[in-house]
């Protein structure tokens, strides 16, 4: 179960890829349909999308690295569990106070610590 939580996890996180390359206009779009207005067009704005795709992509790598010797890399996988708890509840608290759409606040940061949670849980399985 670990191996597969892993995988799902580092491929939906591997698909930030297309963000790092995507268009303004497609980003624009994008935001405006979640009903979050006009993207910015600062310099800034773009920066902060594409270096967050980015280390999407980066911790999607990783994640899919450890699924391949979850034994060997049991202590790095428990770090990884409790990193992904903490930055959901930090996910969650960045959406509550930068008014986030509520569909958004019910989603990504507890998406985050429930995946958290399960790579705990099935690594502490793993190891007996």
């Amino acid at each position: 179960m670990l191996t597969t939580l892993l995988r799902v996890i580092g491929t939906a996180s591997g698909l930030a890829i297309f963000a790092v390359v995507l268009p303004y206009d497609w980003m624009n779009r994008i935001h405006l349909s979640l009903g979050m207005g006009t993207l910015p067009p600062d310099p800034i704005a773009g920066y902060l999308a594409r270096t967050l795709s980015a280390l999407y992509v980066f911790y999607g790598g990783l994640v899919w690295t450890l699924s391949f010797d979850t034994t060997r890399h049991r202590s790095i996988i428990q770090y990884v569990g409790l990193a992904t708890i903490a930055f959901g509840v930090i996910l969650l608290g960045v959406d509550w106070t930068e008014g986030m759409p509520f569909y958004w606040k019910l989603l990504e940061g507890p998406v985050a610590i429930v995946y958290g949670v399960l790579i705990l849980l099935f690594n502490r399985e793993e190891t007996g």
